[in-house]
C-alpha cells in the first residue's frame, strides 16, 4: 500500500492525512517537534487505526519507506528534510494538490496579498444564488482536503489560496483564477519579492486560453503579467475605465464585455466599505461573470454580502467611540486600507509579530486621520522609529508592552467623535496563535470592558 508522509500535524495536516486514508493509502503523520508522543497525533484522526505517526528526526527507514510527501502549508519548503526528499526523488506536493486529485468539479481560486478572504466569500455566496452544489475552501478556514471527497462533477469549489500552498501545486487547474494585487508580505518566507511573485502566478501554471485569469489592471506587477499569462486575461480597476472588463466609474460598477457597457450596482448599496473593497466586489463579480453567473444575480448577491469578520469589522459605539476590528490587516498593505477606511480621528492600534516589513508607505497613508498611534508587540519600537522618520510626531505615539495595555490607553484617552482601530500591519503570532484569536480578544473587550 501506498505510505504518503504528511508534514505536520496542524488542522492543514490532519486534514490531509484523514484524505490520505479515504483515498486508499497510509498516512504517516510526522512533527519534527522533539518530546511529542506519536500517539497523541493518532488521536487527532478520524480512523487512527489506519495511519502512522513521526515525531523528532527521520529516519533512514521512514524515509526509504515513503512514497510521496505532502506539506502543510505552514512549514517552508526550502528545509533540509524537504532537499533531501527531492534529492531522493520523493514526489513533494501540498494538501491543496492533494485535494484537487481527489475531488471533482470545477474549480474558482483566490490568491493575492490582500482580500482574499472578503472575496472568496463574496464568490461564494454568488455562486450558491447561481448553482446548487458550491464549497467554500482553502485558506479561508476550511481545508479543502476536508470537503474534496465529497465533490462531484455538478461542484463548484471556490478555494482560497496562499502563497505558501501554491508553493506545492502540481496538476492543480482551476478554471478561472483570479490574483487581486501583490505587495510586499511574507519576505521572512519567501525571502525575495521576486519569488513571492513567481509564487503567486503560479495559480495560472496549468491553466490554458480555455480557463480565465481575473487580473487587478492597478496592480503594475500583475498588468505585466498579463502579457505572460497562460488564460484569458479579465481585468478589474477601481481608477480607469476598461475595453473588456470590470471597472469602477463614480460610483458605479460598470461591466464592459465586445464594447458593450452594463451597469452592476451603485457601490452606495453595498454594505462594505472602501475603495478596497469596491475591488473586492469587483472581482467577485469578475470570477462570477467569467464561471456563467447573469449579472442580475451577481448584483442581487453582492449587495446582501456582509463585511468579513476582523476585516475592518465594526465593533461598538462606546460613549461615542467607535471601535473597529481590522485585526486581518496583517501586513502594512492591508492596514493602508483600514486607516483609509476611517472617517474619524483615529486612535490606530499597531504592532505584533515581526514579518520584517516596511512600514514607511502605511505610515505615510495616515493623512492626519491618525489621532494617536498606539504600539505594542516585537515591532513596537521599530515602526515607532519609522513613523518618527516619516515624520509623525513623536508625541501622538505611545507605546505599550501588551494588546490589553493598549485597549486599555484607547478607552481612556478616546474622546466622543473618535476612532479606534485594531489594525496591526503585522501577524498576531507570539501573543495570539493567529489573527482570528486577536480580533475576538479585542471584540470581547469592547462588549466587556467599556461600560
Amino acid at each position: 500500500m501506498k505510505k504518503v508522509l504528511v508534514y505536520g500535524s496542524g488542522k492543514s495536516g490532519v486534514g490531509a492525512a484523514n484524505l490520505i486514508a479515504k483515498m486508499g493509502m497510509t498516512p504517516v503523520l510526522y512533527d519534527e517537534k522533539e518530546g511529542l508522543v506519536p500517539e497523541d497525533l493518532l488521536k487527532k484522526l478520524e480512523d487512527p487505526s489506519k495511519a502512522e505517526a513521526v515525531v523528532g528526526t527521520l529516519s533512514e527507514d521512514v524515509l526509504k519507506s515513503i512514497d510521496e510527501v505532502v506539506m502543510s502549508p505552514g512549514v517552508p519548503c526550502d528545509i533540509p528534510n524537504v532537499l533531501t526528499f527531492k534529492e531522493m526523488g520523493i514526489p513533494v506536493i501540498g494538501e491543496v494538490e492533494l485535494a484537487y486529485r481527489a475531488g471533482r468539479g470545477r474549480v474558482l481560486a483566490i490568491t493575492g496579498t490582500n482580500g482574499k478572504t472578503t472575496t472568496t466569500s463574496l464568490v461564494g455566496e454568488i455562486m450558491k444564488a447561481y448553482v446548487p452544489e458550491v464549497f467554500v475552501v482553502g485558506n479561508i478556514g476550511n481545508p479543502y482536503t476536508k470537503e474534496a471527497q465529497k465533490t462531484t462533477d455538478q461542484s463548484t469549489v471556490v478555494a482560497e489560496i496562499s502563497s505558501f500552498q501554491l508553493e506545492t501545486i502540481d496538476t492543480f487547474r482551476p478554471a478561472v483564477s483570479a490574483i487581486l494585487n501583490i505587495t510586499e508580505d511574507h519576505l521572512n518566507r519567501h525571502h525575495t519579492m521576486e519569488e513571492y511573485i513567481r509564487v503567486k502566478e503560479l495559480i495560472t501554471k496549468n491553466q490554458t486560453k480555455e480557463d480565465v485569469c481575473v487580473l487587478n489592471y492597478e496592480d503594475e506587477v500583475l498588468r505585466a503579467f498579463a502579457e505572460k499569462c497562460p488564460a484569458d486575461v479579465f481585468f478589474f480597476s477601481s481608477k480607469r475605465p476598461l475595453e473588456n472588463g470590470i471597472f469602477l466609474d463614480g460610483d458605479t460598477i460598470v461591466v464592459t464585455r465586445g464594447g458593450i457597457h452594463t451597469d452592476l450596482l451603485n457601490v452606495n448599496d453595498l454594505l462594505l466599505l472602501g475603495t478596497h473593497n469596491f475591488e473586492n466586489v469587483m472581482a467577485a463579480a469578475a470570477i462570477c461573470y467569467s464561471a456563467g453567473v447573469p449579472l442580475e444575480t451577481i448584483a442581487e448577491a453582492a449587495k446582501k454580502f456582509h463585511p468579513v469578520e476582523h476585516r475592518i469589522e465594526y465593533v461598538a459605539t462606546k460613549h461615542g467611540v467607535v471601535w473597529y476590528n481590522d485585526s486581518k490587516g496583517t501586513n502594512p498593505d492591508a492596514a493602508i486600507k483600514g486607516i483609509e477606511a476611517m472617517k474619524w480621528p483615529t486612535f490606530l492600534i499597531a504592532g505584533g509579530y515581526d514579518k520584517k516589513s516596511d512600514y514607511h508607505e502605511w505610515i505615510r497613508s495616515f493623512g492626519g486621520r491618525v489621532k494617536c498611534l498606539v504600539l505594542e508587540g516585537k515591532t513596537k519600537n521599530d515602526i515607532a522609529a519609522c513613523a518618527v522618520e516619516c515624520g509623525f510626531p513623536k508625541e501622538k505615539i505611545v507605546i505599550k508592552e501588551n494588546m490589553h495595555e493598549a485597549m486599555d490607553y484607547c478607552r481612556d484617552h478616546a474622546e466622543e467623535g473618535d476612532a479606534v482601530l485594531l489594525s496591526p500591519a503585522c501577524a498576531s503570532w507570539g501573543e495570539f496563535p493567529n489573527y482570528e484569536v486577536r480580533g475576538e480578544v479585542f471584540k470581547e473587550y469592547v462588549e466587556k470592558e467599556i461600560i
